[in-house]
């Protein structure tokens, strides 16, 4: 399979009504409409403002996710959102797994790995993400932990179109994501990246590293070997942040290709 390009995106979380979102497309567009040549671009915006940034970014090179969808296409599932109709709403790509959906609303190996094959099902790329908390990088075990999120998700799949060769996953250490992140030492990211491109780096879309990205980090976390991407939270809200990364990524893929 052919190498992906850099994937630079970021997800909004619970911020942005729909006309902050909205006015954060409009800007994106207006500046890198054309896309970014050696990356691959992507906004995940709240569920409320999918359609609308979808509508304002259409079929360009910048792409539009969903937070968060159901592995079953319909039913009674109150409050839940299911892969059809974020497909509906114009988004191409599906976060899946994320720490703090884990922590907070139960999420689990189990059920990453439904909505893992439930995008895959209606043609959208999952971005999987995976992360050990602080207590197991202190005992030495992140690599065994983050391997074995990534095989419950993906194990199983087939390679290719439609299976492996969709999915990207993203490392997000929970020690270093959120406000009160701790800025990760480029080692602690290669440890893991490492392992992750020697087991899937040439089976999956890309890997990507998030937590703690900033402005000032992301060219060394870039250079890291194995890292494919960034996912990016609250550095790339401000519309500034987010084209300061993508021109980051830019060198980046110059001085690499």
């Amino acid at each position: 399979m052919s190498r992906p390009e850099l994937w630079i995106g970021t997800s909004f979380k619970m911020t942005k009504t729909r006309v902050q979102a909205v006015a954060y497309a409009r800007r994106l567009l207006a500046e890198v409409g054309a896309g970014v040549p050696g990356v691959t671009a992507f906004v995940i915006p709240p569920a409320t403002a999918l359609a609308e940034v979808s509508a304002v970014l259409g079929a360009g090179p910048v792409l539009t996710g969903v937070q968060n969808a159901h592995w079953e296409d319909e039913g009674a599932w109150t409050g839940e959102l299911s892969v059809p109709q974020a497909a509906d709403a114009g988004a191409r790509i599906v976060e899946i797994g994320h720490s703090e959906r884990r922590a907070h609303f139960g999420e689990t190996d189990a059920t990453v790995r439904r909505k893992v094959r439930a995008a895959l099902r209606h043609g959208l790329t999952p971005l999987v993400c995976c992360g050990e908390s602080a207590e197991v990088l202190a005992r030495g075990g992140s690599v065994d932990h983050v391997l074995g999120q990534v095989e419950s998700a993906l194990g199983g799949l087939p390679s290719g179109p439609g299976g492996l060769e969709e999915v990207l996953v993203a490392y997000e250490p929970i020690w270093a994501i959120g406000e009160h992140g701790r800025e990760p030492r480029p080692e602690e990211v290669a440890a893991v990246h490492g392992a992750l491109a020697a087991e899937w780096g040439d089976r999956v879309r890309a890997v990507l590293y998030g937590g703690s990205v900033t402005t000032g980090n992301a060219a060394d976390l870039l250079r890291v070997p194995g890292v494919g991407g960034l996912f990016v939270g609250r550095s790339a809200w401000e519309i500034e942040g987010y084209l300061d990364l993508l021109a980051t990524g830019r060198r980046h893929a110059d001085a690499t290709g």
